[in-house]
């Protein structure tokens, strides 16, 4: 460990708190993928505990690749990576994999699935952080700031919608969080969140009218119904996660002894956190969080410290998003929100979701990576 964070640059905190949180997620996958290998592999337990360590180790090469590059060289990266995200996620919602009623992946070759949503959220936080900062002298001002900055939130947020309402939200959130930062005027974050809201309950009367154009929007809204309805015969998954939270105790049942997972649809992503708890207890649990609050709070630190506006948008950003990603998905295993089917970033299974995860923390790494720089050379000049 301390050969590797030798090694390594950027913020040394945000390093362990990756390498702690893939612990915790190649522990939990191999304890609740059970039903999976008896069912798809013959028994073979540690099939999808080598695939998922397979996709970690190449989640931190990603992250280690990424924090090499100096930042700024990411914001015309991204630039293009935007003109291409948009025909994908349009090319997803008429001809994506189905999967639940909804088409959020690309078939690739080798049988690979590819989610187009993960890398829209990248490029869409990335091109928001160039715009702004490229647009402080007239921020105020709604025709040279405002609706260039506005029209790519609505598009791509509109585009993922259809099939995943949860990502969708989360993704116009954290936009409006980053305008009002970057010093976007209030009364039009509060306009563009007004249309927000209006494209969404025109979206929610068609789907009530014609509910197999959008099958996974009329979902959602039986999902809150039934949310509201806490005796609903429909909350198994909430019921299942509720059972394996509640006989966690505070220290759990100890690695690999967890009831729950046979019970508990997709304990292995958008459940793994009741789990964790079931298994590590509330002791367990609270690591968890407190893991995800030390990223937020390293990203702030990053935030202060960063001499350039692009570093600093990119940053708060990228962290948000992750962390509030990672709040609903535990919020949603303690029943305090609806399902949403968000995993739970660098812990739940997965392939494109966990290595989009490892490159956005790899540039807050480069991120941090820049300052250190900066700041040693100002030390040796100051010493000169």
């Amino acid at each position: 460990m301390h050969y590797f964070l030798r090694r390594i640059k950027g913020d040394k905190v945000i390093w362990i708190v990756v390498i702690m949180l893939s612990l915790i997620s190649l522990l939990a996958v191999y304890s609740s993928t059970g039903n999976l290998a008896y069912r798809y592999q013959s028994g073979n337990t540690e099939y999808y505990m080598f695939k998922h360590l397979i996709i970690l180790l190449c989640g931190i090469g990603l992250m280690y690749l990424a924090h090499l590059i100096k930042y700024t060289y990411f914001s015309r990266i991204f630039q293009i990576a935007l003109y291409i995200a948009v025909p994908l996620l349009f090319i997803t919602l008429i001809a994506g994999l189905e999967l639940n009623q909804a088409r959020r992946e690309l078939m690739l070759p080798f049988n690979l699935t590819f989610q187009t949503s993960d890398l829209a959220k990248l490029t869409l936080i990335m091109y928001l952080a160039r715009m702004l900062t490229k647009k402080q002298d007239q921020i105020k001002d709604f025709k040279s700031a405002f609706v260039p900055i506005m029209i790519p939130v609505l598009i791509v947020c509109f585009l993922i919608l259809p099939a995943n309402f949860s990502t969708a939200a989360i993704l116009f959130c954290t936009s409006l969080v980053l305008m009002y930062i970057g010093r976007i005027s209030l009364r039009h974050i509060l306009a563009l969140l007004g249309i927000g809201v209006f494209i969404m309950l025109f979206m929610v009367i068609l789907a009530k009218a014609y509910p197999d154009l959008l099958p996974r929007l009329d979902t959602w809204i039986s999902r809150v119904e039934h949310f509201r309805d806490q005796d609903n015969e429909e909350n198994y998954q909430v019921d299942q996660a509720k059972i394996a939270i509640a006989s966690g105790g505070f220290f759990g049942k100890m690695p690999g002894n967890s009831d729950q997972r046979y019970f508990l649809p997709h304990p292995y992503s958008d459940f793994i956190f009741a789990i964790i708890v079931e298994e590590y207890g509330l002791a367990g649990g609270v690591i968890v969080i407190f893991l995800y609050m030390i990223l937020l709070f390293r990203a702030v630190k990053i935030v202060i410290r960063c001499p350039q506006n692009f570093g600093a948008f990119l940053t708060i950003g990228v962290s948000f998003s992750l962390v509030f990603q990672a709040m609903i998905n535990m919020a949603v295993a303690v029943n305090l929100l609806p399902v949403t089917g968000q995993t739970l970033p660098l812990v739940s299974m997965g392939g494109t979701s966990i290595w989009f995860t490892s490159i956005a923390i790899g540039i807050i790494l480069s991120v941090s990576k820049e300052i250190e720089k900066n700041t040693h050379e100002t030390g040796q000049l100051a010493s000169a």
